[in-house]
């Protein structure tokens, strides 16, 4: 930087050099040539000044104020070299009103003094200065924002670590006041001194470092921005090693980047972001199980997640009316009608997770039992988690989590191991939200991504914390469930593979989102919980009614959105997408679910009418012959929508209003009930 600011300042010390020089020459204007020369001067001698502390000058207002002054000097630089004309120039110049043309350079080059001095004053940094106050340059008139963002940022290169602290904490304050100023600040450069406050600064000065980095994103290019600074390998670094405030902030940062910013998911992924952020999550959530193993009477090692599987198959082998077959692919859907209603047994909600944890903390062994792998230093026993039930959980049983298929996760040295567990319970709980809300944002849309959080633990985590975790961490667990089944939706390997029936981990998520669906009560964590269940729906068994009673209720008297997320999930288990269409539409029939339909296509407010119609055509595509439809005069009910414009102004509800319509009318048409 030193070296190119010398090359910035030549120019406009030769310029002020030269109008010193020709002010000594003036044939004419004899007097505002000297005053002219004595603010060229001194502007001579600050520039001089600037290039000796070059290495010290903040580049951006540098630039701005250097080029400004240099225009300057250069208009002085002509209307002094007029004063040396002789015979007509020296006439024409002298009707101009000279008067007038001096004493506007005299106030330019004024400006342009106040602007180098602020400069100089701005480099160097506050405790050098006495908290002198820096005021305003001239060339902020008129935008004096610019002027304080120029300040801050000088502050964040040159300050003590305390000055850099306010200043990224005023940088927060002037990002969340005003997009605009978001913009301005990453356009002055402000980015890479923030995250090198991130890296090096102290505890208050990092998080204030990483909430300005996290409010600076708020559009695709902003991101970018951040990103090519290497945001990524910084937040890494925090994430493995940092103060768990921090840590908890550089979490919310990553949400709000992904959230703004979808594209830089992978390029987080790949900073083993995904694996750092789900390492905090299961802190004091699940029992960690991979860093011990159980030696078994046959001297063989195994690991306490093997045990868990095998205990876990035993358990369910033992009950027969419990039986879980193996999954079988979609299209042989036809043979699960012979299986158990329930794809979780008869577990009553926290039963799974009861038997998750308790698995673990029975299978381990007496310290002379366990086999620990070798590690670079001694690590200290976590406390027991608050959030689990089982309160006698052996410490050993705290360990390491893996992600399949990755490296083990390395939580060895650093701040993210050593003291976590005497952390406060509140910063705890913050650490646990923010790191669900970062992966909720990082798993949006993203298959490869989903893949790795549901190959790891998170998924027993988010069911853990759905249940007993603070209301935030609740909500951004939901939101992260709801996010991995929609791309699962989409994805059939995903899905296969993620959401198994056998998997303790998914039977975990399915008690939790059924037991926020059976209770039924209005809040943040009904909805996206129907929603999950619904993206779920291919997943569940012919004969599966724990699913579809409690969704069917929702239908009746709830607020609109509830009711209308309701119905779409229904949707997709009656549609015909879904193999087993013709069994979830009967159970829909059975729960109940037709008179409500009756009444939401009816008088249901408009963005229920419509996902109500659908489901109600889908019901009558696949089951025209009930008795309850007909019972119901569901047919009356299609022919009124028909003629409704709003209700068929969308070809694709047309099409389906259509051809239910015509089943319903070869079944029932002879009367008001169906035939069998």
């Amino acid at each position: 930087m030193g070296d190119i600011v010398k090359q910035i300042l030549a120019k406009p010390i030769q310029l002020a050099d030269q109008v010193t020089k020709s002010a000594d020459d003036a044939q004419s204007s004899k007097q505002d040539c000297l005053e002219l020369k004595a603010k060229s001067e001194k502007l001579a001698g600050l520039l001089r000044q600037a290039a000796r502390a070059s290495s010290e000058l903040y580049e951006r207002p540098t630039r701005r104020i250097i080029d400004e002054t240099e225009q300057v000097l250069d208009k002085a630089l002509s209307l002094v070299l007029k004063c040396r004309s002789n015979g007509l120039m020296k006439r024409v110049f002298t009707i101009i009103a000279p008067a007038s043309a001096f004493k506007k350079m005299s106030s330019q080059l004024e400006n342009s003094i106040g602007d180098v001095s602020w400069l100089l004053r701005v480099s160097v940094p506050a405790d050098e200065r006495d908290d002198e106050y820096l005021g305003l340059p001239p060339i902020a008139a008129n935008e004096p924002i610019l002027c304080l963002i120029w300040e801050q940022i000088a502050t964040l290169h040159k300050g003590s670590l305390d000055d850099r602290s306010d200043a990224a904490a005023s940088l927060v304050s002037l990002a969340r006041d005003n997009d605009r100023y978001g913009k301005l600040i990453i356009e002055e450069g402000g980015v890479a001194p923030l995250l090198k406050l991130v890296k090096e600064g102290k505890m208050e000065g990092q998080e204030n470092a990483a909430r300005a980095i996290g409010l600076l994103g708020r559009d695709p290019e902003s991101v970018d921005h951040m990103i090519h600074a290497g945001v990524c390998s910084v937040f890494a670094k925090v994430l493995k090693e940092g103060h768990m405030k921090v840590q908890a902030m550089v979490a919310w940062a990553v949400s709000e980047l992904a959230a703004h910013h979808p594209k830089c998911q992978d390029l987080f992924a790949q900073n083993n972001i995904i694996r750092l952020l789900v390492s905090h999550l299961a802190f004091e959530t699940v029992q960690e199980h991979s860093k011990y193993a159980v030696v078994t009477s046959g001297n063989k090692s195994m690991s306490i997640h093997s045990v868990m599987m095998a205990n876990a198959e035993a358990n369910n082998n033992a009950k027969t009316n419990n039986i879980i077959s193996k999954p079988v692919p979609e299209e042989d859907e036809r043979h699960r009608t012979q299986l158990p209603a329930r794809p979780m047994g008869n577990q009553t909600p926290n039963q799974m997770h009861n038997v998750v944890t308790n698995t673990i903390a029975n299978s381990m062994v007496t310290k002379s039992s366990v086999v620990k792998p070798p590690l670079p230093q001694p690590q200290p026993q976590p406390m027991t988690p608050p959030l689990q039930n089982n309160n006698n959980a052996s410490p050993a049983a705290n360990s390491h989590t893996t992600l399949h298929h990755h490296p083990p996760i390395s939580l060895s040295g650093g701040a993210s191991i050593k003291g976590r567990e005497f952390e406060d319970p509140n910063t705890k709980a913050n650490m646990k939200a923010m790191a669900a809300k970062a992966l909720w944002h990082l798993s949006k849309g993203n298959a490869a991504i989903c893949r790795s959080i549901t190959e790891s633990k998170a998924l027993l985590c988010f069911a853990v914390l759905l249940d007993k975790g603070p209301p935030e961490v609740q909500y951004n667990s939901a939101m992260a469930l709801m996010e991995i089944t929609a791309v699962g939706e989409e994805n059939p390997d995903l899905r296969r593979s993620a959401f198994k029936p056998n998997s303790p981990a998914a039977k975990a998520v399915f008690d939790q989102l059924l037991r926020v669906i059976d209770k039924a009560e209005y809040s943040d964590l009904l909805i996206p919980c129907v929603q999950s269940m619904g993206n779920l729906a291919r997943t569940f068994r012919a004969t599966e009614t724990r699913i579809i009673g409690p969704l069917v209720q929702l239908l009746d008297e709830r607020e609109a959105d509830v009711t209308r997320e309701a119905a779409i999930a229904l949707t997709k288990f009656a549609c015909t997408e879904n193999y087993l269409h013709v069994d979830h539409s009967k159970a829909i029939i059975d729960a109940g679910g037709v008179k409500h339909l009756i009444q939401l296509v009816y008088f249901g407010e408009q963005i229920v009418q419509i996902p109500s119609l659908v489901l109600l055509c889908y019901i009558a595509m696949n089951v025209p012959d009930s008795e309850a439809l007909a019972q119901a005069e569901a047919l009356t009910v299609l022919e009124w929508a028909s003629k409704q414009s709003y209700m068929v102004q969308e070809s694709s509800v047309d099409a389906i209003l259509t051809e239910s319509k015509g089943r319903l009318e070869l079944y029932q048409s002879r009367g008001s009930r169906g035939f069998h």
